[in-house]
């Protein structure tokens, strides 16, 4: 997101959550002064042969049908937003590798959610978790709990998250959105945590990112706020709960590779509204 070129690209299947992502992608291009790639993986490839038409039934087919969820999704992006540049792709194969292989170096990845409808709390469909984990671009999942009055909010750890803060602070100057940063102390539970060393350092945790932050997005009503609670990503779905946006670095410690940290995984799973991962490089 922080680059100045590249486009917005948006993965659509054909499911309702897919198209809300794509309308928002759409507007989120317009905003941005970008265009709109709206891509569709057909996995009918790898289960069989026959893809051709049938027989004296016209415009039937596998491959057809795949033709024609692209065309609904460009058709989805024109109405929403008219007048802006779109393009499309049909790819073949695995969404998730091919998603993240075409957005590679591109300003943002736009997919829907598709999860289990609210099974255990977890709302996010593994194909998004994947891209969230793998993509090197910025990966916007979109939720159907919209704010468009609210504010950009963004989580910054001890290392001040810049790339994170970058890429929120571009999203609130292209709405002229208020900006939100937030910096969370971790309280075990039990123990309420005095306010020594540990909390000067959070303040200047945010003292510093709020100084980035104005400088990046100087138009927009940036505003800061140190919290504490015994669960990070608890804290900040909270701070979020309204927010246009909830914006979270990718970076963890997991002992698995093409993982996401802890806290950008617990709030990709349960915000309700978009989440944006910062996701840079490989």
């Amino acid at each position: 997101m922080t680059q100045e070129s590249g486009s917005i690209v948006a993965g659509f299947d054909g499911s309702d959550e897919a198209a809300a992502a794509v309308r928002w992608a759409a507007r989120c291009a317009h905003a941005t002064n970008s265009s709109l790639h709206v891509v569709h993986c057909s996995l009918w490839p790898l289960l069989t042969r026959h893809l051709g038409p049938v027989p004296g039934v016209s415009g039937s087919g596998l491959e057809q049908s795949a033709r024609s969820i692209l065309e609904d999704g460009v058709a989805v992006a024109a109405a929403e937003v008219p007048g802006l540049q779109v393009r499309s792709t049909l790819l073949h194969g695995l969404p998730a590798q091919l998603l993240a292989e075409i957005s590679a170096g591109e300003r943002m990845l736009v997919v829907g959610s598709r999860g289990l409808g609210g099974f255990l709390g977890l709302l996010v469909g593994s194909v998004s978790l994947e891209l969230a984990a793998t993509a090197t671009c910025p990966v916007a999942v979109i939720r159907p709990e919209l704010h468009p009055d609210g504010p950009v909010v963004i989580a910054v750890d001890a290392s001040g998250s810049p790339a994170a803060l970058d890429d929120a602070c571009a999203l609130a100057s292209a709405w002229q959105a208020p900006l939100k940063v937030v910096h969370v102390r971790h309280e075990p539970a039990g123990y309420q945590l005095p306010e020594g060393r540990d909390a000067a350092d959070a303040r200047e945790v945010l003292a510093s990112a709020l100084n980035r932050a104005t400088a990046k997005a100087p138009l927009v009503r940036v505003d800061g706020e140190v919290l504490a609670d015994t669960s990070v990503p608890h804290a900040i779905l909270k701070a979020a709960g309204e927010a246009r946006m909830v914006v979270v670095g990718s970076q963890g410690r997991g002992i698995l590779r093409e993982t996401i940290g802890s806290t950008a995984h617990a709030v990709l799973h349960h915000a309700r509204g978009p989440v944006l991962i910062s996701r840079h490089g490989g």
